[in-house]
């Protein structure tokens, strides 16, 4: 069941201390900026919950994970206070993963692009089938993913951060995503998929919680400065947007 609803979708459900986290949007998975702003409370309130010991962050229905940001408002920015607003949804929805006492496991389900490349460069440990190609096209339509870029380049590397971002136009599959260290296994099937997130959620469930949140401190270490780059470089997104080039590559988009 996917939903409907023009604002997209966001649930929370708690069984044996793991949160299961699930947004959607009927334009494959994308998140308009209000998705954004929910997801990211959500990520706070569950750090201070202590009925959760990890949480699983996956997508409604079978087919694309994540299409990145809402297009729509996207092209409708027209100053830079938006813009930058615009870009700053994904960032502090990392920043709010980041900053989360509770590990983070992503599931993903189908194809990756744009900010959803971020989300799952943002989790702890992810989980992923052989349909979850992705992509950052953003060089494309005279931007780039400069808000996600070091929540990517901290799983994939520099290299693999070049080669996803100048090759804008093309899929990595999500073996090249494993072998970068973006996802950690991948799986035939979404119900392999399932069964094998829940027996490693279950699993960190059931260890000391003080551990896992100081495990956590760890994996992050080195990152405390990214509340004020995130923001940075979604004021440098915010700016880009607002170019003649980009404006006239999202009308041939839109068209």
């Amino acid at each position: 069941m996917t939903t409907t609803r023009p604002n997209g979708s966001l649930y929370t459900r708690i069984e044996n201390k793991v949160a299961t986290v699930e947004f959607g949007h009927p334009a494959s998975n994308s998140f308009p900026s209000e998705l954004l702003d929910r997801l990211a409370k959500e990520f706070d309130a569950l750090s201070t919950n202590d009925d959760v010991a990890v949480i699983v962050l996956k997508s409604e229905g079978e087919r694309a994970f994540c299409a990145g940001a809402s297009f729509d408002e996207l092209v409708a920015i027209d100053n830079l206070e938006d813009g930058k607003a615009f870009f700053s949804g994904f960032a502090n929805v990392i920043n709010a993963m980041r900053k989360c006492s509770k590990l983070v496991i992503g599931r993903i389900q189908g194809k990756v692009v744009g900010g959803g490349v971020g989300l799952a460069g943002a989790c702890d440990y992810v989980f992923a089938t052989e349909a979850a190609s992705i992509k950052l096209s953003e060089l494309t339509i005279g931007i780039g993913p400069f808000v996600i870029a070091p929540a990517v380049e901290r799983k994939v590397g520099v290299s693999g951060l070049a080669e996803l971002t100048l090759d804008a136009t093309s899929w990595k599959n999500a073996y090249w995503a494993k072998d970068k260290g973006l996802y950690a296994r991948v799986f035939e099937t979404i119900s392999e998929l399932d069964k094998e997130v829940i027996i490693l959620a279950e699993k960190l469930a059931s260890y000391n919680p003080e551990a896992l949140h100081e495990m956590k401190t760890v994996i992050w270490e080195g990152t405390a400065h990214w509340d004020e780059l995130l923001i940075e470089r979604a004021e440098t997104s915010g700016k880009l947007v607002l170019s003649e080039f980009t404006k006239n590559a999202l009308a041939k988009f839109k068209k």
